[in-house]
């Protein structure tokens, strides 16, 4: 639906000489740019209690955040207001396919797509990122400056919510068009003011940090209940202060903990269950007369049929040395290797013809996992979805 054209790059001169280094402009990424939705469609989902959304306004400098859902929006002013919506592809088909051209970075680096709508002067003021976004220009024009990553600029809070930073060097101060891209690596200050009414949406990615993983990682121990090894000392020797921990018993502590990590079933599956995690609520419709897997099998082999991933999915593998591991929506399912091929389908595609899958002759384990990922409403028909 959206061809993506990097200026006169290809996509890995992209990855090779921008990603993660430097901001770009692209005019008209996507030319005859068309809105997947509207000002009011944006609204409505605004007002869902599922979905997560705020209102921006800067009235005589003073900036002041609401958090939605929204019954009416009064909040959002003629002039100086922004609506935010986030993982606005978990519950908008068309906008999902927004993501589609931007999965040359790999799934599992793809967070959401957040959609914002500003009346003229609204904007969320200069601020920085942790991530990699992409923000594509729709209906009407906004003013961006962009800067370089700057240590010495300093972060504050216009309120509680809001996390602003101080004046910044441009090295991009451009008008975006309809179809045109803003591509901003994490660090990057930026800015960006409506000149009119304006849509914009912003591709954002996962950059998780140590932290993060580590409590992660933690919290999956205690749920699968490993990491039982106690610390063990057979050699304890005398020594003449009691109170020193010394260097071989720390080492012995790091090990113990370093063991864990190392653990590379543990390991692996732990960050099948983490990465594939969606951070949002998904408009998840299970089916009320779940299929069984002879139903499934029997649809693949005689009926053509157009299955969908549901926006939102979050769907990685990862290759072991005897099985294969598919990860969906933080649950992980163990298959064989001989269905890699089929895997692919699922993971590489946001829809494919019945017809694909059956051709690969999938295992008995993989058709009894994707009737599962069917009946959860991951997987649809798209005549019926």
């Amino acid at each position: 639906m959206y061809q993506l054209k990097i200026n006169n790059l290809s996509e890995q001169e992209f990855l090779s000489h921008f990603w993660q280094k430097k901001p770009l402009l692209i005019k008209q990424g996507f030319s005859d740019f068309q809105d997947p939705l509207d000002a009011n469609e944006l609204a409505g989902l605004a007002m869902e209690e599922s979905i997560e959304s705020r209102i921006v306004t800067n009235h005589n400098n003073e900036w002041d955040t609401y958090q939605g859902p929204f019954e009416d929006f009064e909040k959002l002013t003629d002039e100086n207001a922004t609506l935010l919506v986030q993982a606005v592809d978990h519950w908008h088909p068309e906008a999902a396919q927004l993501l589609e051209p931007f999965r040359f970075i790999p799934n599992w680096r793809i967070d959401d797509l957040m959609i914002s709508y500003s009346t003229p002067s609204g904007g969320v003021g200069p601020h920085l990122d942790q991530y990699d976004v992409f923000i594509i220009q729709g209906e009407g024009k906004r003013h961006w400056r962009v800067g370089l990553p700057d240590p010495t600029l300093k972060q504050f809070a216009q309120n509680k919510k809001l996390l602003q930073v101080e004046a910044f060097e441009a090295v991009i101060d451009c008008i975006l068009e309809p179809g045109d891209i803003l591509y901003i690596p994490p660090g990057c200050p930026h800015e960006g003011y409506a000149l009119e009414n304006a849509l914009n949406y912003s591709v954002g990615f996962r950059a998780p940090n140590q932290q993060d993983l580590l409590s992660s990682f933690a919290d999956h121990i205690i749920d699968t209940e490993t990491g039982q090894e106690r610390y063990t000392d057979h050699n304890l020797m005398l020594r003449k202060s009691k109170g020193e921990l010394n260097s071989t018993e720390v080492n012995k502590i790091k090990t113990l903990m370093q063991r864990l990590l190392e653990n590379d079933t543990l390991f692996k599956q732990w960050l099948g269950t983490t990465l594939s995690q969606p951070k949002h609520e998904m408009d998840l419709a299970p089916t009320e007369d779940p299929f069984t897997t002879e139903q499934i099998t029997n649809a693949l082999n005689n009926s053509t049929i157009v299955l969908e991933r549901l926006g939102g999915t979050r769907a990685i593998y990862q290759l072991f040395e005897d099985e294969l591991l598919l990860s969906v929506n933080g649950e992980n399912y163990s298959l064989l290797l001989s269905d890699l091929n089929a895997v692919k389908l699922l993971t590489d595609h946001g829809e494919f013809e019945s017809s694909e899958l059956s051709l690969i002759k999938p295992s008995l384990v993989f058709l009894q996992t994707f009737t599962t990922l069917v009946n959860e409403g991951i997987w649809f028909n798209t005549d019926q979805g």
